[in-house]
């Protein structure tokens, strides 16, 4: 090839993303001092038992892994070549769950921020670490603090106590999404306030009064600024009402809900939905049900991922350019990370309205 070709985009196979995966939870503690069985590891990565052999044998050939005598795999600190240079400083990534069982836009940012993160001198460090978002995750992140030396924190889905505790300890912390009320810390994310607040004054041109906001129940600071938004939609029209559905992200639960509501004495007859995933549901539901869209009800997601350009009839829902998403993301954890403090600024990204069938 050409030396002053550039260089090409490489495809990762499954195989890689798994092992990468396995290596994110290994840093993290996960699993303590040994793998848990093959059959729990496939079920927990979503991958066949050949791709997670391929993935284990990596990392036993990269001295990450152990094969003890009885067959059980245990788990050694993250290797360190000889004569290898110091560390980047890190950033440090709090996850409530591994880079495979994220969503796809969700992993694309990843992918995007460790790049970029990588351009400035810094590394990422994603630490999958569920215990850290319930509702007393001291132990957890003293855990984690204890163990990464990150030049800066950045939390995914970060709801108040751990917020808290971060702003308690004065450790440099950036929240990828919405800070609780009360919360002074640099904050990056969509503005679902005014999103809501644009579906709820579409629905009403449309001639809907009666709205349902469809929720999970563990809500984080972007879920009340959604419902805010859709209520101030509405606060000038007394016929208007809106009922919050909050689901604990099963498609039994949503169901259960969707069809106890309807049988209200004034169903909604348009719907706003967070979680693409949960659209999904839904749609599918409703079309169940022998409902048309938009004829007998509307939809839109507050959300959009790849897989819903394949939903027919196609979801009118609200878009985020991922890339400016990251790079406004990697600029504020790389000025976190070299001064060690950000003014506590909420930045709101406002998507763009895709329209569609069912609204």
């Amino acid at each position: 090839m050409d030396q002053n070709s550039p260089e090409l985009p490489r495809r990762l196979s499954l195989v890689t993303q798994t092992a990468r995966a396995l290596r994110e939870n290994l840093r993290s503690g996960l699993w303590g001092e040994q793998l848990p069985g093959e059959r729990e590891l496939c079920a927990r990565l979503q991958v066949s038992r050949p791709t997670l052999r391929a993935a284990l044998d990596e990392l036993q050939r990269d001295g990450w892994l152990d094969v003890t005598s009885r067959k059980r795999r245990r788990i050694l600190s993250a290797p360190v070549p000889p004569g290898a240079p110091s560390r980047e400083p890190i950033i440090a990534v709090i996850s409530p769950r591994p880079l495979l069982a994220m969503s796809p836009s969700a992993v694309v940012m990843v992918d995007e921020l460790r790049t970029n993160l990588s351009r400035a001198g810094f590394q990422l460090e994603l630490l999958v670490a569920p215990t850290a978002f319930t509702a007393q995750p001291e132990r957890a992140l003293e855990s984690l603090v204890a163990r990464t030396p990150a030049a800066a924190w950045m939390v995914f889905g970060s709801r108040e106590p751990m917020q808290r505790w971060f702003l308690s300890r004065q450790l440099p912390c950036l929240v990828a999404g919405s800070c609780a009320p009360g919360v002074a810390l640099p904050s990056v994310d969509i503005d679902y306030r005014a999103t809501c607040r644009h579906a709820g004054g579409l629905f009403r041109r449309k001639g809907h009064r009666h709205l349902a906001l469809v929720l999970p129940e563990s809500s984080t600071g972007g879920e009340a600024d959604s419902e805010q938004g859709l209520r101030e939609a509405l606060a000038d029209d007394d016929s208007a009402s809106l009922v919050v559905l909050r689901h604990d992200g099963t498609a039994a639960h949503v169901c259960r809900l969707l069809d106890k509501v309807m049988r209200t004495a004034t169903p909604p007859t348009a719907f706003l939905v967070a979680r693409a995933v949960h659209v999904l549901t839904v749609v599918t539901h409703f079309q169940r049900q022998g409902k048309q869209l938009p004829r007998d009800l509307a939809i839109i997601s507050r959300d959009d991922e790849t897989f819903l350009q394949h939903l027919t009839p196609t979801v009118a829902r609200y878009a985020t350019n991922p890339t400016q998403f990251t790079r406004r993301i990697s600029l504020a954890a790389r000025q976190l990370a070299e001064t060690g403090s950000l003014p506590p600024r909420a930045i709101r990204l406002m998507p763009k309205f895709l329209p569609g069938e069912t609204v």
